[in-house]
């Protein structure tokens, strides 16, 4: 196997363990960000976007290019593809960094999503609530995660406050979705065609950050299962995606619900790690340098993922459980920063979940 070099803009946890899963197939990382000390420092050459030709220097130091963030620059992607491969490519990421944009292609595809409309004044945002009705979402079109970039607009009086909060920006305004839990489908896609899905995680969240992922998604239906499936099916295809995607979905009593896509590898599929035959990070390198893609059956019948947040917490209570895996980032700690997250397996559901109860603290914010 001769040795590939792969190129990442960013150089975060998720490019990390991209190095991490890479390396023992005989790949080498090269990363392009302007963080000198980064989770990803360690595991590979990092060049600094500010120094003289730096991109050509990332460039012509690589095979094939990825990235971390779909709020990755597109002007800096269609820079690189003149030159060298990008995977996912610039469809992906542009279609997933303007949500009216994102929604239109669900909608498109047949993907349910949440009846919406674009807001751009205080007029269209009152116009937009009588015909959507209370409550609604309101949202940047661009960028926000974790929760930031949005206000939820329960009553009348709320409106100004919401309007004031995001006004300058162009929006966009989201009936509220009756759901009984979030989930998500992720899957891969190789340069030859070929598809694969991980089992569909359910996820709690709390003030908008993933806090739990649970694998699979307990009691979900065979249709529902296959509407997951068809649906990320559908987009990979349709976008021409190469790498790791994922789909954010409500279950609803009617059927499921888009909420938006990720065009990369995703928090809610760290639990792959350890729960699956080849973890998300494998099957994205996989992917993107044009080799078989890997397993995505799960290696045990149950696995969780617990984000560690803000905190670090005690390690050695995770340490000294035989099923508990730590992943620390290297990140220092900082309120609502994602810096480690621990893995959970078990041929037994009621096992993850007393470990779960067992390690409360990290799911708190270490008693936060």
């Amino acid at each position: 196997m001769t040795i590939k070099r792969v190129g990442v803009i960013g150089s975060g946890q998720l490019g990390r363990m991209m190095a991490l899963a890479g390396t023992p197939l005989n790949v080498e990382f090269v990363f392009y960000d302007e963080a000198k000390v980064s989770p990803s420092s360690r595991l590979g050459e990092t060049i600094l976007p500010s120094n003289e030709n730096s991109l050509d220097h990332f460039i012509n130091s690589v095979d094939v290019i990825t990235y971390e963030s779909e709020n990755t620059s597109v002007e800096l992607v269609d820079k690189i593809i003149q030159k060298k491969p990008v995977h996912p490519g610039k469809s992906s990421l542009s279609n997933s960094q303007h949500r009216l944009t994102e929604k239109e292609l669900f909608r498109s595809l047949g993907i349910a999503t949440a009846n919406f409309e674009r807001v751009t004044s205080f007029e269209e945002l009152e116009e937009a609530v009588s015909k959507l009705g209370l409550p609604i979402v309101l949202k940047t079109t661009r960028e926000g995660y974790d929760g930031k970039g949005q206000a939820l607009i329960k009553q009348v009086e709320d409106i100004e406050s919401a309007w004031k909060k995001l006004q300058g920006k162009e929006l966009i305004a989201e009936a509220f979705v009756n759901f009984s839990r979030e989930l998500s489908v992720i899957a891969v896609r190789s340069t030859a065609g070929e598809i694969k899905v991980y089992p569909i995680a359910e996820n709690d969240h709390s003030d908008g950050i993933l806090r739990v992922s649970r694998v699979p998604a307990n009691n979900l239906s065979n249709e529902k299962e296959a509407q997951a499936k068809e649906f990320i099916s559908s987009l990979l295809s349709k976008l021409d995606h190469i790498g790791v995607l994922t789909l954010e979905l409500f279950d609803t009593e009617s059927g499921l619900v888009a909420n938006e896509m990720a065009p990369r590898v995703h928090n809610s599929g760290h639990w792959s790690m350890q729960g699956a035959y080849t973890c998300q990070f494998e099957n994205h390198i996989r992917a993107i340098c044009g080799m078989p893609l890997g397993s995505t059956e799960m290696s045990q019948p149950n696995a969780a993922m617990i984000n560690i947040i803000g905190k670090n917490g005690d390690s050695n209570r995770v340490l000294s459980l035989p099923n508990a895996h730590l992943h620390m980032y290297g990140k220092e700690e900082r309120p609502d920063r994602k810096i480690g997250h621990i893995n959970l397996t078990s041929q037994c559901s009621s096992d993850i979940e007393r470990d779960i109860d067992h390690l409360k603290d990290f799911v708190t914010e270490c008693g936060k």
